[in-house]
Parts: structure tokens; sequence; C-alpha cells
């Protein structure tokens, strides 16, 4: 208990001095935590006068989030950890490694590059405890094990990653009045919503507000929705075969995803005016017919950022809510889910490094960063109840019933087709092009990089 009565006395002193970044920003004892798995890592470990070093992309807010977290380890163990963030996270780690000076703990948010540095040896493995305590703690715990697992330079799978606040795209949002005006249910198949949608049209309203539009990115929102779908029709083995192009990207799975998008951005009166304005609507402006009166569409798919560019005092459960992309019930795939998370990965090992790790296995390292804002987590072992925004709760609700995860596969797959033919791709096949003709235009591009 030695580590609590320290901890306590370490707040009071916050507190009355008034500082809260990088300390102890909740008494330990708080009610709703789980003090418990505190204690018995302070018990387990102590790391005095040991330093830890970090590096990763998140800049404010995000970087006081983390050092708040980072404190409950330096008051449990006397370890002195720091932080550096930056916006060129990945240009500059790779140039640390080459000069020998890398952090600790390097923290990568796409597995492209984390891959590419455990095959250059520079990453260390987690070890197969890891993966196993990762396997029975985590939702779809699988799914993140092998995300986190590369081939090391003499080409064994080992898991270099250890994944620690997520993203979930795969949302659907709308306006509950709207919702309840028209007696509309929340769907729970991909059947229903398909259902959902015929209907919203048979009573002369539009379902969908799509667009596509982003600049030079343009495109990239109909990526999202060929991947989602893409989990939903296919074994996630085939998700991960299409990634790496060991499954064609004019294969007849992709083309069956791609024409199933077609089916909610081309049926007729399925999408607010129609293909081309999907294919030109910018996508922050897309969800606005969500707020109109009547409704000029009534649902929105999108990823878990696109509250930001609601309208100006917009409430969650009163004005907007969302639901899960759902699954085909005929498919029985269970209910897959796609977004991002960023990985934890040793860089430069040491005893506290190791117990750092430890620390994140804990309920409380991520129950303390749930308390402040923009954090997910797929930790079976957390409590809920400690988010302070409803939002955050019910997306990880969802996150938790997964039994899939995968990233977004643009992201992963090279750069030339993930933000480049595959974007392209999808804004033809909105505006005319068939599937297959669009699809075997990617693929040619990918065999030209060969």
């Amino acid at each position: 208990m030695k580590s609590r009565l320290y901890a306590g006395v370490a707040t009071l002193a916050i507190m009355a001095s008034g500082v809260s970044a990088n300390e102890l920003i909740i008494a330990p004892g708080t009610d709703g935590f789980n003090w418990d798995s505190f204690d018995a890592f302070a018990e387990a470990h102590d790391f005095s006068g040991q330093n830890v070093t970090i590096s990763g992309p998140w800049l404010q807010p995000d970087q006081t989030f983390l050092r708040n977290v980072i404190a409950y380890f330096e008051a449990a163990t006397g370890a002195t950890v720091s932080y550096s963030g930056s916006d060129s996270f990945e240009q500059d780690i790779v140039i640390s490694i080459q000069a020998n000076s890398a952090p600790n703990i390097a923290v990568f948010p796409q597995p492209g590059l984390a891959a590419d540095m455990a095959g250059r040896g520079a990453l260390s493995p987690l070890g197969t405890d890891t993966a196993d305590w990762m396997v029975e703690n985590y939702a779809a715990g699988q799914s993140w094990v092998d995300l986190g697992t590369f081939p090391s330079p003499d080409g064994d799978e080992e898991m270099f990653g250890f994944f620690y606040k997520v993203d979930v795209k795969s949302l659907v949002w709308y306006a509950p009045d709207a919702f309840d005006e028209m007696g509309y249910d929340i769907p729970e198949t991909m059947e229903e919503l398909l259902e959902l949608s015929q209907q919203i049209v048979d009573d002369g309203g539009t379902p969908w507000c799509i667009g596509l539009g982003s600049g030079a990115a343009t495109g990239w929102p109909a990526t999202d929705w060929v991947e989602d779908i893409m989990l939903r029709l296919h074994e996630p083995e085939l998700y991960d075969q299409w990634i790496t192009n060991e499954l064609p990207f004019d294969a007849p799975e992709v083309i069956e995803a791609i024409e199933t998008f077609g089916v909610f951005a081309q049926s007729e009166g399925w999408a607010q005016g129609g293909p081309e304005a999907v294919a030109t609507t910018d996508f922050r402006d897309s969800p606005s017919g969500l707020f109109q009166i009547p409704p000029a569409c009534y649902m929105h798919k999108q990823a878990s950022f696109i509250p930001a560019f609601f309208p100006e005092g917009s409430e969650y459960g009163q004005d907007f809510d969302f639901f899960y992309f759902p699954a085909f019930a005929s498919k029985d795939l269970g209910e897959p889910v796609m977004g991002a998370g960023t990985q934890f990965t040793i860089t430069e090992d040491s005893e506290a490094t190791r117990g750092f790790f430890e620390f994140l296995k804990t309920p409380i390292a991520h129950e303390l960063w749930m308390a402040q804002s923009g954090f997910l987590t797929p930790h079976l072992g957390v409590n809920l109840d400690v988010f302070g925004d409803d939002s955050l709760r019910a997306m990880n609700e969802i996150l938790l019933d997964a039994t899939t995860f995968r990233f977004d596969a643009s992201d992963v797959m090279p750069g030339e087709i993930g933000a480049g033919a595959f974007w392209t791709g999808m804004v033809d096949f909105v505006t005319g092009t068939d599937a297959e003709s669009v699809a075997a235009a990617i693929q040619n591009r990918w065999d030209a990089m060969r």
C-alpha cells in the first residue's frame, strides 16, 4: 500500500498548488476506478532511479492526457518517464534509430512503419506471454495480436506492438428525433439496414448523405465504405490478403464489395443529390442534411471524428446519435469493426521499459485516459462508467462487442494504391464506371509497381 499512500499525499499537494498537467489528476481510491490493479502493480515493481523515454505522434491535448497517465506509473514505481511528441514522428523515429539514439518506447500510429522497423531489427519482441495476455484480455484479442505481429530479421513472426488508444470507423450517424418521428428502428443487421434504406425511400425521404469530396484526397470516404463492407461479406483472412494484393484487387470478392457500396451510393433516391452529388460534395458538409427540417437525409456513415463538423451546439443523444454499421446476419461473420490504433513498441530495451508495458496491461492505465477525453480501448477489464463522455462510452461498447478488428485497408496498402488509385477509382465508380473496370484499373496500377 506504500504506493497509494505516496500517491495520495502527492495528489493533495497537487490539488493545493493547482497543477494539473502530468500529475495525479484523480486521487487514488476515487470510486469507479480499478485501483486494486494499481496497488498490485505498485507492490510488484520498483524502478527507482531508472528513466524511460517515449516518442510518439501525440501533440496537445493528447500529450497532456498521456503524461497524466504516465504520472501514475512514476508514482507507483519511482521511475522517471519523459514523452516527446512530433507531427513528423514517422521521419523522426527512423532518424533516431539510424543514429542509435532511439527512445525506449516508440508509439506508431500506423502498422506499416512498425513492421518495417521490426524487419530491420530495430524493435524488441514483446514475447508470447504478452500475446497470450492480449488474446485473453482484449475484445477480438487475436486481431490485436495479429496487427502487432511482424516478421523479425530472421523471418520469424513475433509480436512487437501493444495497442493502446483506438479509433472506430464502423459507425452510422443519425438524428434521433427524425427517426422517432417516422417510427424507424435502429437496424441490427445489414439486411435490416438495407430494408430501412428502401423504406425511407418509399416514405418519400432520402436515407443517406454521402460526400466523397476532400480536395486532393477526394474519394477516401468511399474506401471506408468498401473496406467495412468487405469485412461484412468475407472472412477477415481475405481482407488481409486483399491488403497485400495476395487477393487481387479485381477478384470477385472485392468487386462484390464495391458493388454493394454502389447499392447505397447509386440506387435511385438512396443518396442525397444522387451519384454526381455524392462524388462532389465535401465530406465535411455531407452530414448537414441530418439536421435540416425536414431531414434532407436520415443516415451518414463516418468515423468517430465527424461530430466536429456538425452544427455548432449539437448535442449527442439529443441532436445526433450513432449505431454500429451492422454485419450481415446471413454471413455469420460475427461483428467486425474497422478503425485505427496506436501501438507501443520497444526500441531501446530496459527493465523499466518492460515494466511500463506491464503497466499498460492494467485496467487503471486505460481508465485514467478514459476519464479525460478522446480515448477508446478494447481492454475487457475496464469500467466504462469512468467515461466522462456518453458518446465515447457508447463507442467503446461497440469496440468491446467486436469479434474482429481490422485497420483501414487503404491506410495499410502502398500509398500509390491506398492514397491514390483506390481513391480516384471510387469516384470513377460512383460517377458511372462499372466496378469490374475500376477494380481492374487499380490492379493494373498495383502490377505496374512491381
